[in-house]
């Protein structure tokens, strides 16, 4: 039993959390079976000889809504949390998060998203941080949407790496700092890059002949950050096959560059259907790509069954280009394409 103790510790997950698992259950047996086990880690382990700090940090956590596996994730982050005093450091961390706005669960999430926040030091490393994103994004709300979404962007050096690559952006790539706060809502995790990583970025974006100062340099270099060089060219190399030439794939990224983000799959069943089924020539899709971006089930494909039943009816009297048609927000459409014919053809608006 020793041995597997020593072993348990000496691979950083904490015994008096694998031992106490009957914590988190019910019954006298359960909590006089985790009492036995926490004694034997103490009188091996120096650093454990007392359960008290450790049973007050396991508290602690399911007074604030952890079940066992969120703690035991946490602790075999942060082994030292249970050597840690509750009301001095523990607790203010999560006081925090609730001053900022959060609810007892969302804080919760918080903390399991960003496991940092209970290594940085309160005053000198975590409210810097939280100020100056909070300026970033220009309110608190969307800080909070990201911290709840996001969990890479809190662990970077304000003034070794975010600092200067936003000084980057502005001075030498000219994008205004408002557009850059406007990107990062979106998007935090494009100014955490190493100082190179972000000029390659740019070298990429500028070899698609976007300009830095075009408005939509910093939006094709956000969606450029998440795509590796390979599913970047294989992507070329799928809409070559469709007839694309580079400037058609350059055109097209120019003015919707959320398309990269598909997977290769679905940007081919995508293509397929417009160029196949629709009727669409490809160099139609590069000039008009927002039907790329929409959704092949709920919009693209209950537009065009709309489209031949229109059609069979001799009721097709559109002379918008196709990529409208399926571009139209939903309101226009229907009131041009469904509400006047919904009296001869009931079933269109169920389409």
């Amino acid at each position: 039993m020793q041995l597997h103790l020593r072993s348990l510790v000496r691979r950083h997950v904490l015994p008096s959390i694998q031992l106490r698992c009957a914590f988190f259950s019910t019954g006298a047996s359960a909590s006089s079976s985790s009492g036995a086990a926490a004694s034997k880690v103490s009188k091996s382990l120096p650093r454990f000889r007392s359960t008290e700090k450790s049973d007050a940090v396991l508290g602690f956590f399911r007074s604030q809504g952890l079940d066992g596996a969120n703690v035991r994730k946490i602790i075999a982050r942060k082994p030292g949390l249970l050597t840690w005093d509750v009301e001095t450091k523990l607790a203010p961390r999560f006081k925090l998060l609730r001053d900022l706005g959060f609810s007892e669960s969302d804080a919760v999430h918080v903390v399991m998203l960003h496991p940092i926040f209970l290594s940085y030091n309160i005053q000198n490393t975590l409210l810097p941080r939280l100020k100056f994103w909070e300026s970033l994004f220009g309110s608190r709300e969307i800080l909070l949407e990201n911290l709840l979404s996001y969990n890479r962007f809190m662990t970077r050096n304000i003034e070794n790496v975010l600092r200067p690559n936003i000084n980057f952006l502005r001075d030498e790539c000219g994008i205004p700092e408002e557009r850059i706060s406007l990107v990062l809502r979106t998007r935090p995790t494009l100014i955490v890059h190493s100082r190179d990583a972000l000029r390659a970025l740019v070298d990429r974006t500028e070899g698609l002949g976007i300009p830095r100062k075009s408005k939509m340099f910093l939006w094709v270099l956000n969606v450029l950050h998440v795509i590796s060089r390979e599913k970047f060219e294989a992507q070329v190399k799928l809409m070559h096959s469709f007839g694309w030439s580079n400037s058609d794939f350059s055109a097209a990224i120019k003015k919707r560059p959320t398309f990269l983000i598909l997977s290769i799959e679905l940007l081919q069943r995508k293509m397929e259907f417009l160029v196949n089924d629709v009727g669409i020539s490809p160099s139609d899709i590069a000039c008009r790509p927002v039907p790329l971006v929409l959704s092949l089930e709920k919009r693209l494909i209950p537009r065009f069954r709309v489209m031949q039943i229109l059609k069979s009816e001799g009721l097709w009297k559109s002379t918008n280009k196709l990529p409208i048609f399926f571009s139209t927000s939903g309101p226009k459409f229907l009131q041009k394409y469904v509400l006047p014919y919904q009296d001869i053809l009931p079933t269109l608006l169920e389409v």
